[in-house]
């Protein structure tokens, strides 16, 4: 049945429908590298050899590449990139839903506000649509922290972060700016960044916020003030136990820091699928549609600690909430894209048979009569330390542990993103926009014109629809 592939596609029709409802995944750090390695990963776990498989999101009829880079650098991180993809402008490094005419660690031009850009969260939010934020990471991160924060440094995440307190930290934002204050479902880890350090947590965890705020019973207050019916949860259950037609605002926040991986994860924390399902149910109540942000972030933390079983199950996980949400949605008025914001330096390489464990040996050594796994990174702190002028012997190494450093070739406390291109796949309205290799800042714009929201051309203001 090699050629259905091909009959699918000869027989496709193009989707031009205006789309109603918008979901954007973001696989942080998950590079085409990482999904080849997830295949095998998870196919293995139900019999398969791996290789052939496709991730959920593999089979959406229309695929790019997104160029990566930064204003002023070529290797981007997840600021310069989350500002990209959703707002449509490229960014200098460090810098969140800022243009590149404000340094890294400008507070001043930060404050002065001409320089903030807005995006997808913004357009969607004027439309009258529902939108939410699902991350794996604080919410506060550089990557959620894009879709409605203006900070010209990712880390000030905290009013303690920062020594000049004349700019907002990007908890605030959420609870008091514009954009943040008017999302409707927030869910993910990161609380510590929302109490002052007298508070503490049902987990027993000090708050972080030196200016006594209590940004959770703010942001109670605020909703409260709007009309809304809002709620505050903290764990599992209380998340899966709400009732929908009783609130339509909800903060969630799961852990004082990121959220636990999903091989650590104590059965109080929801999935990443959870999460994901939970809100599209109650964003899908709003008659204009919604937008939707969920970010796999445990991804990029795993190869930044060059712990690819982590990084590989960390995809996998988010494979599965993209599976969930196509579910959920109709695909003829839903618009569906999935992309990553950078690289990281994991390769895979060696001659193995297929149906090898992706996360071994390889099959032959090197001319040192060494042998060297079939994953490994350039840089990172799985630097293994060469015993007698000699490579280290992984044969002595644990591999099946589940915090196993893979090998790096140059040792650093923290692996570096890489520079290359980034897959982007879609599905739904427009998604054939999706398709050949274009800027990243070109992503947000797509999207926007397939649901006609924002300033910019749309496919309700422009003549371009046969």
């Amino acid at each position: 049945m090699y050629y259905l592939p091909l009959l699918f596609k000869l027989h496709a029709e193009l989707n031009k429908r205006v789309a109603k409802n918008l979901i954007l995944f973001l696989g942080d750090g998950m590079s085409i590298t990482t999904l080849a390695a997830t295949r095998s990963y998870l196919g293995q776990k139900y019999g398969h050899y791996g290789e052939e498989i496709k991730l959920s999101f593999e089979v959406f009829p229309f695929t790019g590449l997104a160029k990566t880079y930064c204003v002023n650098s070529n290797v981007a991180d997840s600021a310069c990139s989350g500002t990209a993809y959703l707002s449509g402008v490229k960014a200098n490094i460090g810098t969140v839903g800022l243009s590149a005419a404000v340094q890294h660690g400008d507070c001043k031009s930060q404050k002065d506000g001409l320089h903030s850009v807005t995006g997808l969260m913004d357009w969607a939010q004027k439309a009258a649509k529902a939108t939410g934020l699902v991350t794996t990471t604080r919410v506060t991160h550089a990557t959620p922290a894009a879709a409605y924060a203006h900070s010209a440094d990712r880390k000030w995440e905290a009013d303690v972060d920062l020594k000049d307190t004349q700019c907002d930290d990007i908890a605030k934002q959420l609870v008091r700016g514009r954009v943040g204050s008017n999302i409707d479902i927030v869910l993910g880890g990161g609380r510590n960044n929302f109490l002052p350090t007298k508070y503490k947590d049902d987990q027993g965890y000090a708050g972080r916020r030196k200016d006594g705020a209590n940004l959770i019973e703010e942001w109670i207050k605020a909703k409260n003030s709007l009309k809304k019916s809002p709620l505050f949860v903290y764990n599992k259950k209380q998340l899966l136990e709400i009732d929908d037609k009783k609130y339509n605002s909800v903060l969630g926040l799961f852990s004082a820091d990121h959220m636990p991986y999903h091989l650590d994860s104590p059965d109080d924390y929801p999935t990443l699928t959870e999460m994901t399902t939970k809100a599209i149910k109650m964003l899908s109540s709003n008659d204009n549609g919604f937008f939707l942000f969920v970010e796999g972030g445990k991804i990029d933390m795993a190869h930044h600690e060059t712990k690819a079983r982590k990084a590989l199950d960390e995809t996998a996980e988010f494979a599965k909430a993209v599976e969930a949400a196509l579910k959920m949605v109709d695909p003829l008025n839903t618009l569906i894209v999935v992309t990553s914001d950078h690289s990281h330096t994991m390769t895979y390489s060696g001659y193995n048979k297929r149906g090898s464990d992706i996360l071994g040996l390889s099959r032959s050594n090197g001319t040192d009569k060494l042998p060297y796994t079939t994953l490994s990174y350039a840089n990172g702190p799985g630097y293994k330390i060469p015993n007698n002028s000699q490579r280290h012997n992984l044969l002595l190494d644990n591999l099946k542990h589940v915090n196993y450093t893979y090998p790096s070739l140059v040792p650093l406390y923290r692996e570096t993103h890489g520079g290359e291109d980034v897959a982007v796949f879609a599905k739904g309205p427009w998604s054939h926009l999706f398709s050949g290799n274009y800027e990243q800042n070109f992503i947000p714009h797509a999207i926007a014109y397939a649901a006609c929201i924002g300033p910019g051309l749309t496919l309700c203001n422009s003549d371009f629809t046969t």
